[in-house]
């Protein structure tokens, strides 16, 4: 991992490195991962993943600490809406119409040099509730 002077993390190569934590997370409980960063001109998805016949939209949160809040904290109304509209498109792209799907959150603090870990599976639904 690379680091800046004064212990910031480049944002990119912090997404990155938060991003295959969630993704060895998530292999680790038995999905199967799809797709990372999915972009369309609505939005992103961090990770598209599969368990068993449901598709998993995975949005990632990363923090250094909890004084903004805790990662999972940040998925706002806003933010589920853009979420929703992307996975949408990607569904609709790779046929996945009648599919189940999912929305689960993935947020990693690092304390200390590790990541700890906190997956919410099922954290906001197709209304971005």
């Amino acid at each position: 991992m690379r680091f800046l002077p004064g212990g910031s993390k480049p944002r990119r190569v912090s997404g990155e490195v938060g991003e295959t934590v969630a993704c060895r997370h998530l292999e680790a409980g038995g999905y199967f991962i799809v797709k990372r960063n999915f972009r369309c001109r609505v939005g992103e998805i961090d990770i598209v993943a599969r368990q068993g016949e449901t598709t998993v939209f995975v949005e990632v949160k990363e923090r250094t600490g909890t004084s903004h809040g805790e990662g999972h904290e940040s998925v706002v109304a806003r933010k589920r809406y853009r979420i929703v509209q992307a996975a949408q498109l990607y569904a609709a792209q790779h046929g996945l119409g009648e599919s189940a799907v999912r929305f689960d959150v993935v947020s990693i603090e690092w304390k200390g040099g590790r990541a700890v870990v906190r997956h919410d599976e099922g954290a906001f639904d197709a209304d971005g509730r």
